[in-house]
């Protein structure tokens, strides 16, 4: 199963070109990924919400690696787009995010500009050493785990 999560794009996203500019798409997936996985207060947090990356806490991610494939370019849409994400793998501490990134719901045709994929490796915020994800992230995660991603433009 796949997490949806819509974005809205800032004018400032986009860049003389007339698209979303390529170091904006990383934090897009950034903000997609904090919605999608870190709890915040106040607000109704998906299930999957469980890493605790909060200033203070026990836990911090990591970004181990991060690939992105463009596909077609993000034109500036004043409908938040459509950001698809699960996980194609779940390790001893990491765990990989994949990503779509799609046209806003309702918008016909349904274009995908980004394919990308995360890996994220949990650390305790005292030794600074890796951390095991728990039995109870691992029971959470496990309904959004599907195939990685496969790029396509690989050489």
């Amino acid at each position: 199963m796949r997490l949806h999560v819509p974005l809205p794009l800032r004018w400032s996203d986009v860049d003389a070109y007339q698209h979303v500019n390529n170091a904006e798409v990383f934090r897009l997936l950034e903000e997609a990924r904090i919605h999608a996985f870190w709890p915040a207060a106040g607000t109704d947090a998906p299930l999957t919400a469980v890493l605790d990356g909060r200033p203070g806490g026990p836990t911090m991610t990591l970004i181990a690696r991060q690939e992105i494939e463009y596909l077609l370019p993000i034109p500036y849409l004043r409908e938040p787009i459509d950001i698809e994400l699960w996980i194609g793998r779940v390790g001893g501490a990491s765990l990989e995010v994949c990503y779509e990134i799609h046209t806003p719901v309702g918008i016909e045709p349904r274009e995908l500009y980004v394919r990308a994929s995360t890996t994220l490796v949990l650390v305790d915020t005292v030794t600074s050493r890796p951390q095991r994800i728990s039995d109870e992230q691992r029971q959470v995660f496990a309904r959004y785990v599907e195939e990685p991603l496969q790029f396509t433009k690989r050489r």
